[in-house]
C-alpha cells in the first residue's frame, strides 16, 4: 500500500468563518498524520475576514482568486490571484476581502495543526 495520502475537499474538516466565509483544513496530523505541517483552504466573501491574529508557527498562502488585504500593525499588505505570501510567526495579521468576488487561498502552516494563536 503507498504512503501517500489525499483528502477530497468535501471530507476537509469544515470551519465557518462567518458571512458566509468558510475554510476546510485538508491535511493535518488527525486527517493524514502530518508531523511538522497543515495544508488548508479558505474562501472570503466580499466585506469579510478575519479577526487579527498572532501565530507561533510560519504561514504561507497562496491566493487563487480575488483580492484583499492582509492587515498588520505596521501597515496593510495588498494580495490578489497568483500571489504567495509569507507570514512569519509573531505578525500580528488578520485577512479581509474588500474585493467584489470571492477571496480565494490555500494555506499552510508549519504545524499539523492549526497553530497555537492569540488575539
Amino acid at each position: 500500500m503507498s504512503s501517500v495520502r489525499t483528502v477530497r475537499m468535501e471530507k476537509g474538516k469544515h470551519l465557518d468563518l462567518g458571512g458566509g466565509s468558510w475554510a476546510k483544513e485538508l491535511l493535518t496530523g488527525e486527517s493524514v498524520g502530518t508531523t511538522k505541517t497543515m495544508l488548508a483552504y479558505s474562501v472570503f466573501k466580499p466585506g469579510t475576514g478575519t479577526a487579527a491574529r498572532i501565530h507561533e508557527e510560519e504561514e504561507l498562502c497562496f491566493i487563487l482568486t480575488g483580492k484583499g488585504l492582509i492587515q498588520c500593525e505596521d501597515g496593510d499588505v495588498r494580495v490578489e490571484e497568483e500571489m504567495a505570501i509569507y507570514i512569519p510567526p509573531g505578525v500580528k495579521h488578520g485577512t479581509l476581502n474588500d474585493g467584489h468576488e470571492d477571496l480565494s487561498m490555500v494555506y499552510v502552516f508549519s504545524y499539523p495543526k492549526y497553530p497555537p494563536t492569540k488575539m
